[in-house]
């Protein structure tokens, strides 16, 4: 067989590994090589090659290398609690600033347990000891579940499609994963764990700085905000995949999602009591990451300020770009219109002042053909029981409404932060959910394939990264778009749009992941989503529309 690494073909017998056909490359790399893509697809290092294609090594400064360290870390925490406390229930609950908080329902966290923990774990990570893939027919796998009476990877036998059931094997302790793991416990060389909140933390390295742990950032209101969705999952008993398949199973899924749906209006009825109950505010600032539902929110939220008496204005940032000269350029050379630089600050501050003191403002209207604001003889002006509402990627940012008062602004910080896990394990990233809900709705109202919304994705992340999340916790409330259903609806939508991606394609690997991901959901047909939810935004069908 014949095989492609760094523009170079090899010749390789049939079922040698990645590991021993280019041992040198990942030994003397900068960074330390976890997995490798063959043919576009992540595999383990261990791969056995079975025919022609091309090898890629991935490192841990790579999106897809971070994921398999993060995931064989926390197999190795969960094996050190095994170890040490073999009836600890832990739990992976969701991400916090490079790190994973995590919580034992059934045992007090103390700093001595940490410590007993932390000690195991470097004793696990010092013998270097295989992680096993170990890969077992269905009906081996029935028989394995009835011995053992485990819930992990269980998953895996509903899933019509998947004919074997997989498992990690280290030493004595099994687990399942969704994903590779690394080829060996030696591979995770920089983490903490730290007790935290009413858990504790697993912390891990950046891919920019992968040899270091950065100091921790705390991010109080988004974690309360995560726990408030959590608490109340955990009440309707919905808060793994396991479960809501069960709930649709059983025919019960309409309540969840009536349940689920009364969660947002309260949270959009309660945000609109509290702006109402402040007669100094006039300025509501909406934002949040793409695919939040900031659309569909703030129009549900205009409808609950009237309730209260407040009639709402709407001004569009994007009126307010500078002309297309003046526009900042990115490190490409290409316009970088993400930018605050981008906005023309001084005159939306001007407008708004002058809205704010009851004069009527000359509103413009950018064209983004010629690059130009023009002036079509649109008028605005503000009466007493009147509020602005603006909705923007920089509307957290105060450099944007600089000469606003401050005690005149209320800032709301949306996102889909995703509290359903696959399993007590495996987690459900909330970026994932945003892709998913943009690359139905970028089909359905953009006409985008899968592969340009892929292709889009990391650039949209880094713009978040720097304009949205890190003004987050400056947000007066968070609001959480997220609906426990919602990836059982999505599903049937998304899967076929990723299916599209070839395995020729650089975007292959992220479509399966994502597909096969979707694939353990128990779909849910559309019908059943009510007419004003926020996943009209991406489904269509939406009162709003």
């Amino acid at each position: 067989m014949q095989v492609i690494y760094n523009n170079t073909t090899i010749d390789v017998k049939e079922n040698t590994t990645v590991l021993d056909l280019l041992k040198a490359e990942i030994k003397n790399s900068k960074d330390q090589i976890i997995a490798c893509k063959f043919n576009n697809e992540v595999k383990s290092l261990n791969y056995k090659i079975k025919g022609n294609g091309t090898i890629e090594l991935i490192d841990i400064t790579d999106k897809d290398g971070m994921r398999v360290y993060q995931r064989g870390l926390i197999y190795i925490v969960a094996k050190a609690f095994h170890d040490i406390y073999p009836k600890a229930l832990l739990t992976i609950n969701y991400q916090l600033y490079h790190s994973m908080l995590c919580e034992i329902d059934n045992i007090e966290i103390t700093d001595e347990m940490i410590k007993k923990v932390n000690n195991r774990v470097k004793e696990i990570i010092d013998k270097d000891i295989p992680i096993e893939k170990v890969i077992m027919s269905k009906e081996e796998a029935k028989k394995f579940y009835e011995r053992e009476n485990t819930l992990k990877g269980r998953l895996q036998l509903e899933l019509e499609e998947k004919k074997e059931v997989t498992l990690y094997y280290c030493e004595n302790y099994y687990n399942y994963f969704y994903g590779v793991m690394p080829i060996s416990t030696g591979c995770i060389k920089t983490y903490e764990l730290l007790k935290y909140h009413d858990g504790f933390l697993i912390r891990y390295p950046s891919r920019t700085n992968p040899n270091k742990i950065n100091n921790f950032i705390e991010c109080p209101k988004l974690l309360e905000t995560l726990d408030e969705y959590e608490d109340v999952h955990k009440i309707l008993n919905v808060n793994t995949l396991y479960k809501l398949n069960e709930s649709i199973r059983n025919g019960n899924i309409k309540d969840y999602i009536l349940l689920d749906e009364a969660l947002h209006e309260k949270k959009i009825a309660k945000t609109a009591d509290k702006i109402a109950s402040n007669k100094n505010l006039k300025v509501i600032l909406v934002a949040g990451p793409s695919s939040s539902g900031k659309t569909t929110f703030a129009k549900r939220l205009e409808i609950e300020l009237k309730l209260n008496g407040l009639k709402p204005k709407t001004i569009s940032v994007d009126n307010y770009f500078v002309e297309r000269k003046d526009t900042p350029k990115d490190e490409n050379g290409e316009y970088n219109f993400e930018s605050i630089d981008a906005i023309d600050v001084k005159l939306l501050n001007t407008h708004i002042l002058e809205l704010l003191k009851g004069k009527e403002v000359k509103m413009p209207t950018f064209n983004f053909h010629t690059g130009t604001k023009e002036y079509k003889g649109n008028t605005m002006n503000l009466a007493k029981d009147e509020v602005l509402i603006m909705e923007g990627i920089h509307c957290l940012n105060d450099k944007l409404t600089y000469l606003i008062p401050k005690e005149q602004k209320f800032k709301i910080y949306i996102s889909a932060l995703t509290v359903l896990n696959i399993d007590y394990y495996n987690r459900i990233p909330t970026t994932d959910t945003r892709l998913i809900r943009r690359i139905v709705r970028d089909y359905k109202f953009r006409g985008y394939s899968a592969m340009h919304t892929l292709k889009m994705w990391p650039s949209v992340n880094k713009g978040e990264a720097v304009n949205i999340f890190q003004f987050q916790e400056q947000a007066d409330v968070m609001f959480n778009s997220s609906l426990v259903y919602e990836l059982s609806v999505l599903k049937d939508f998304a899967i076929p749009l990723l299916k599209e991606i070839t395995q020729k394609e650089e975007e292959y690997s992220e479509a399966k992941r994502i597909y096969h991901m979707l694939s353990y959901f128990k779909s849910i047909k559309p019908d059943n989503v009510p007419s004003n939810s926020l996943l009209r935004e991406f489904i269509g069908g939406s009162i709003f529309e």
